[in-house]
């Protein structure tokens, strides 16, 4: 991936084969000395490790009244490598408390240099890990060859009869030891295993992320009815390469698909997978007697600092999206703060009536609002009556919280998120705003364009119908935006600042405020007391 390659920084780490818990210690010494607890940009409402560096969600599931989520985790630094599954378990899917770690490389084994993605599932009646084993191998050898490691990737298996799922029983040897024989893949991994309803003997199908050097990503196909022996069918579907060719990783170059997921929604099949940074959504039917993927429509599912996402069913049959944020500064920065990456707010998926991916933030994160703020827009230069640019008078505080704009543009509109920090402060009679020239986020709409909403340089498509109001849902956490725009396009961002204090979030609007229907902002609940997330 473009912005920060999930293999990009270690490519020797020391492993460690014992679970370990993730520090809870607010005062844990990190490579500078300094707990993470104190630092602000770190999120207070999202769920991240309470040190060190983390990427994909793994295995995400609902089980004996409790959401479990797990993902990829580096113990020992805060940069890629030594990878171990992370485990948190949460009543709600926002209050989460850190378990041990649920996985390990094993010394010897076929994941001694790592436990890379995977899924959770129940399979008669017991909790199933299937995931890919990394080990160490020659170049003829290796199935992930990105430059930096050449790894041999094996699809393993593990069980829990633990009540909290704490503890794993690994199978020692790999359900899927190679790739399809004839096949010079360009990676093999992050398998996802769905049960699909119209197969017959409660068979299991799975997706396993791979691609062919110089053609293009793939996603591979196998059917099981015990989870442990797999039968390779073909390739569910395959795309072409739209990279460069001279990119070391074949993820890149999009000659490599990796973490899909594929499931029914509705009356249709969806598939999603990560390439080039980005990742895409792709609906249509899964042909139940030749088990070929037939796309009908396709997107991005969000488009910004979003990747290597996972789903699961919530407790009341909801498909739930979780993705890694990722870090978009320097590797040196987050190495130095102690901590990198988070988990996404959980997002709801359905299918549109015109048969596109509906995302939108799921309604359990409402838990955390304070009391509603509705927002009071001034002119920002005083005495200009013909001044289109407003600011609100009130401040989000702390960069923690949500902010909500529902409108219907009858002419250009404009919002921008505006760090308001180390400013004056508006004059005390509140007639005139303060103008600030730091945008956080900057959102234009124009009705010569109603399919299209640009947020800073990218163009989000939205299906906007005639009378249709904008709605415009944005999730402020200490170093991280996530805006939802009418349930349909995703954009995630990171911004950085200096200091040891947050920034005062203030709302810039160009555009006639008559057309606002409703501006208001919460501040939102941290989940924890340290920003450790326990």
């Amino acid at each position: 991936m473009a912005h920060l390659n999930r293999r990009h920084f270690l490519t020797s780490a020391v492993t460690t084969a014992a679970a370990c818990a993730i520090c809870r210690d607010s005062q844990t010494l990190v490579e500078t000395g300094v707990s993470p607890a104190a630092d602000p940009r770190r999120p207070q409402f999202h769920l991240l490790p309470a040190a060190n560096w983390m990427n994909d969600p793994n295995g995400p599931i609902y089980w004996k009244g409790h959401y479990h989520m797990f993902f990829q985790y580096n113990p020992n630094a805060a940069v890629w490598g030594d990878m171990h599954w992370a485990h948190a378990i949460s009543p709600d899917m926002i209050h989460w408390r850190h378990l041990p770690v649920a996985l390990a490389p094993t010394p010897g084994g076929p994941d001694a240099d790592g436990c890379f993605s995977g899924t959770a599932i129940i399979h008669n009646g017991t909790a199933t890990f299937i995931y890919t084993g990394v080990a160490k191998a020659s170049f003829a050898d290796a199935t992930l060859r990105d430059g930096n490691n050449n790894f041999k990737e094996t699809q393993l298996y593990a069980t829990s009869t633990d009540p909290e799922l704490r503890t794993w029983m690994k199978r020692p040897t790999p359900v899927i030891a190679a790739p399809p024989k004839g096949m010079e893949v360009t990676g093999f991994r992050d398998p996802a295993p769905w049960r699909e309803p119209s197969l017959a003997g409660g068979a299991w199908l799975m997706a396993v992320g791979s691609g062919t050097k110089g053609k293009g990503g793939a996603i591979l196909l196998y059917k099981s009815y015990d989870l442990q022996s797999w039968e390779y069918l073909h390739v569910l579907i395959s795309g072409s390469r739209t990279g460069s060719n001279d990119a070391t990783n074949p993820v890149d170059s999009g000659d490599m698909w990796e973490c899909p997921d594929v499931f029914p929604l509705g009356n249709k099949h969806v598939l999603i997978y990560s390439t080039q940074g980005k990742v895409f959504w792709k609906i249509g039917e899964l042909d139940p007697k030749d088990l070929i993927f037939h796309e009908q429509q396709s997107g991005l599912v969000d488009h910004g600092s979003f990747y290597a996402p996972k789903t699961q069913l919530d407790k009341s049959g909801n498909r739930i999206l979780w993705g890694w944020i990722s870090e978009s500064r320097p590797v040196e920065q987050h190495r130095a703060a102690g901590w990198a990456g988070l988990m996404s707010l959980p997002r709801v998926l359905t299918v549109g009536q015109d048969g596109r991916l509906r995302i939108a933030v799921a309604p359990v994160v409402e838990k955390l609002r304070k009391h509603e703020q509705k927002l009071q827009l001034l002119p920002v230069k005083s005495g200009d009556p013909g001044s289109k640019e407003m600011q609100s008078s009130q401040r989000l505080s702390d960069a923690c919280g949500e902010i909500l704009c529902i409108v219907k543009p009858t002419e250009p509109f404009s919002l921008d998120l505006l760090d308001a920090t180390q400013r004056n402060d508006p004059p005390k009679d509140a007639t005139t705003a303060v103008t600030s020239q730091v945008s956080l986020i900057s959102i234009r709409y124009s009705q010569a364009n109603p399919k299209e909403l640009v947020a800073d340089q990218q163009r989000l498509q939205i299906g906007l119908s005639a009378g249709q109001p904008l709605e415009l849902r944005f999730f402020i956490d200490g170093s991280v935006i996530e805006l939802f725009v009418n349930g349909e396009a995703a954009f995630t961002k990171r911004f950085y600042y200096p200091g040891s204090k947050a920034p005062e979030i203030a709302i810039s609007v160009t555009g006639k405020t008559s057309d606002i229907s409703r501006l208001s902002m919460w501040q939102l609940s941290p989940i924890s007391n340290n920003r450790l997330t326990t």
